[in-house]
């Protein structure tokens, strides 16, 4: 469990994040939605240490991070698991040494044991057989696959995905969802999900929160966020869903 306790952010005296608290919950899928320039980013990078906060605190289950040191930070970092918007695969690695190099960095398995997970890894995002081809040899959606791999080979108890469906047909974008809400089921991990595709949301959105202005502005989950009594928030989840009939192919 991830618990988000009256932060706030600033930049130049603008307020980005409004005294926001949320409770992300282990084992279950956490929706961050909300329209471009709402905050959604910025929640992300504070909550692996890339800002940091004006006040307020992020609790990772009964560990305070923003009260530890950069060495604790980089200690504590072992556990969290980031699948980043465009996949951040090293293209002069093959998808094994991609999925392989947390693993070389941060534990002491031997190369058989590292091998053994990277297999184990491919096989739980349905890409097996794909060792030694580059990032540039994959398909966007095989691309996002092995960073989900790489996401989680170090089985992380955090794992945080940015825009995982960015740049990807709607298809493709429902086999990633299905993918993270297993694996956040399997593996138990506290998962947050980043996003303004509303497909995402319906699909998987077990605990949302939708930010406005950088405030929370609504918290519920797919079997509410219809219905809810909340026009910025009806705005917002119409005004993508009729984007998304006149522009199939986009991930708005």
């Amino acid at each position: 469990m991830i618990e988000i306790k009256n932060i706030s952010k600033s930049f130049s005296g603008r307020k980005v994040i409004d005294d926001v608290s949320f409770v992300l919950q282990a084992g279950r899928t956490n929706l961050i939605i909300g329209e471009s320039g709402s905050g959604k980013t910025t929640i992300l990078k504070m909550m692996v240490g890339l800002f940091s906060i004006d006040s307020g605190q992020i609790i990772y289950d009964k560990t305070v991070f923003n009260e530890l040191n950069e060495k604790q930070r980089q200690n504590f970092r072992k556990d969290i698991g980031m699948l980043f918007q465009g996949g951040a695969l090293f293209d002069s690695m093959s998808v094994e040494e991609n999925i392989a190099f947390p693993l070389r960095m941060f534990t002491n398995f031997t190369e058989h044991e590292i091998i053994d997970r990277v297999n184990f890894c491919l096989e739980k995002v349905r890409l097996q057989n794909v060792n030694n081809l580059y990032p540039a040899e994959l398909s966007g959606g095989m691309k996002k696959r092995a960073a989900l791999a790489r996401a989680i080979a170090s089985n992380p108890k955090y794992l945080f995905c940015d825009e995982p469906n960015s740049g990807l047909d709607p298809k493709t974008s429902i086999v990633i969802d299905e993918l993270i809400h297993e694996l956040t089921v399997d593996f138990n991990m506290t998962t947050v999900v980043i996003t303004h595709d509303m497909n995402s949301v319906i699909q998987i959105g077990e605990n949302v929160m939708f930010l406005y202005k950088g405030k929370k502005w609504w918290e519920g989950d797919k079997t509410t966020i219809l219905t809810a009594n909340n026009q910025e928030l009806l705005d917002f989840v119409y005004a993508a869903d009729f984007f998304k009939k006149k522009n199939p192919n986009s991930n708005l």
